[in-house]
């Protein structure tokens, strides 16, 4: 299914009539529950400039979350930031991020460390989790837990809730749309490289490396499920997220990414709803969609132009 013009690739998606119902139910059934936020400071890991603490909430389920939460010294205001994980990678410490003036979050979704006692389909795992039933499957709740961090870091006192962005690669760019196409409203910039999770039948069949190789592998074990599967996960495809999608966003694709295909990257960008959205390409990048080679001073400068942080002397 590759192709030599990967920019003219067509999704084969499909959106269920009841996409906006299932989401909205969705949301309306994890936002009614208390994020019970806990936050207990980290002396050892802060520093005279930045405050760190380790954070606590509940989300979809009941489940209790861990981030990391990093700040500016001071009262603030300061601009907010979720800064959202890959799939294999643990959640970052954001010191670096809070020292250029973010008040940043960075979620730690179940499955990953300190959020993995009650769930933990392990990597490779996740991506097949109960994919056979949109009401069970692993990203119902995962999708949730990154939405209500951004909540929580909205509520905080010291935050500027005209000032809220979100960022991340890879799975962590997947959420990063996610988020600024639930929160509309409230998302003022977006920064995804090498978006996860976007046509995924489609890229399961356009690479051989995992973790789509997961899907087929559980195909061959359940070649009966395969339009069930593919019915479940149009719910969760981001293609279909993108065009609610309203703040200024960048994204980056690497053209010879073979872990998440540029294909799926271009369809994406294309249904993003934004009337102010960049994509930056690299010809000669894989997975990295050249984080090494500039990218990150874009996406850095791009952030900073719409939240306005001030760095900390």
């Amino acid at each position: 299914m590759s192709s030599d013009q990967p920019q003219n690739w067509i999704s084969s998606v499909q959106r269920p009539s009841d996409f906006d119902v299932f989401w909205q139910s969705t949301l309306d059934q994890t936002t009614q529950i208390d994020l019970d936020v806990e936050m207990t400071y980290l002396s050892a890991r802060s520093t005279d400039q930045v405050d760190v603490f380790d954070v606590r909430y509940t989300s979809y389920g009941g489940l209790r979350i861990a981030a990391w939460y990093c700040k500016p010294k001071g009262p603030g205001p300061f601009p907010g930031l979720i800064h959202l994980p890959g799939y294999v990678s643990e959640p970052t410490l954001p010191k670096s991020i809070a020292s250029a003036g973010y008040a940043v979050v960075g979620v730690a979704p179940r499955g990953k460390l300190r959020s993995n006692d009650v769930f933990n389909p392990g990597y490779p795992g996740l991506l097949t989790y109960k994919i056979n039933s949109r009401d069970s499957y692993g990203y119902l709740g995962f999708y949730m837990d990154a939405v209500r961090a951004f909540d929580m870091l909205e509520g905080f006192p010291e935050v500027d809730s005209s000032r809220l962005g979100v960022r991340g690669d890879s799975q962590g760019g997947a959420l990063t749309l996610l988020v600024a196409a639930l929160r509309n409203e409230k998302v003022h910039a977006a920064a995804a490289g090498a978006p996860y999770l976007c046509s995924m039948m489609d890229a399961a069949s356009l690479t051989q490396s995992y973790p789509y190789q997961e899907i087929n592998d559980y195909l061959r074990v359940y070649p009966e499920e395969r339009e069930v599967v593919r019915d479940c996960l149009n719910y969760f495809d981001i293609h279909n997220f993108a065009d609610r999608i309203r703040s200024p966003i960048v994204v980056n694709l690497g053209l010879k990414d073979d872990v998440c295909p540029p294909e799926t990257g271009f369809a994406l960008f294309n249904q993003i709803g934004s009337d102010e959205k960049y994509l930056y390409t690299y010809e000669n990048c894989a997975h990295d969609a050249g984080q090494f080679v500039g990218q990150a001073k874009i996406t850095n400068d791009f952030l900073a132009k719409h939240l306005s942080p001030e760095a900390v002397q």
